[in-house]
């Protein structure tokens, strides 16, 4: 009896084999074969699941963004005040427990910037627009709790792309700062803007 075998899960566990050595070398320091090796498969295996090395970075992220964002929701939704949401939200981009997958985000937004991958945009599209609809709730809910005056939700689209700004300017010059300070300084300050004077 011929063994049946889950692509779709085969495709994960093959993706997840390799996410160190991807972190460690980076894509285009890594070959096929090396790939192959660390996931204990011969290279001809690696084509049955992936036409490249970046369809294996785009399968990595993709699963390990899952992953982040039931995590990311529960410390979210632990936290008491706009503000103190909004600096967990952020905490992506500096946070020790989200190195990893950092690194690989780096390796995926480089991935996409340089080959317009359409599966890639269409995957970063949906990423963006649920974060930025999630980020955009936790803003209304402070409006509704009468901590946030009415016009922050204006400000909701440019704070959330200033989260990703820092990271990747941070990620792309000689310019290294402490994205933690720069970001609480920086909320620090468009908070006293937004808050409801009490």
């Amino acid at each position: 009896m011929a063994i049946i075998v889950d692509k779709i899960q085969k495709r994960k566990d093959i993706a997840l084999a390799c996410k160190d050595i991807f972190i460690q070398k980076g894509i285009k320091n890594l070959t096929i074969a090396e790939v192959a090796t660390t996931a204990k498969i011969g290279k001809g295996t690696i084509y049955e699941y992936f036409k490249n090395k970046e369809e294996i970075v785009f399968e990595i992220v993709n699963i390990l963004i899952e992953e982040h964002n039931i995590n990311k929701k529960v410390k979210i939704s632990q936290k008491e005040t706009s503000k103190e949401k909004i600096l967990e939200f952020f905490s992506f981009f500096h946070n020790d427990e989200d190195t990893q997958l950092r690194g690989l985000y780096k390796e995926f937004i480089s991935i996409n910037l340089s080959n317009q991958h359409q599966e890639m945009r269409e995957f970063q599209s949906k990423c963006f627009d649920n974060y930025l609809s999630w980020f955009r709730e936790i803003i209304e809910d402070g409006i509704a709790r009468n901590e946030l005056i009415p016009q922050a939700i204006h400000l909701a689209n440019g704070l959330f792309a200033i989260g990703d700004g820092f990271f990747i300017t941070n990620s792309s010059t000689n310019i290294n700062k402490n994205i933690k300070e720069e970001l609480n300084t920086f909320c620090d300050t468009l908070f006293q803007l937004m808050e409801v004077k009490k």
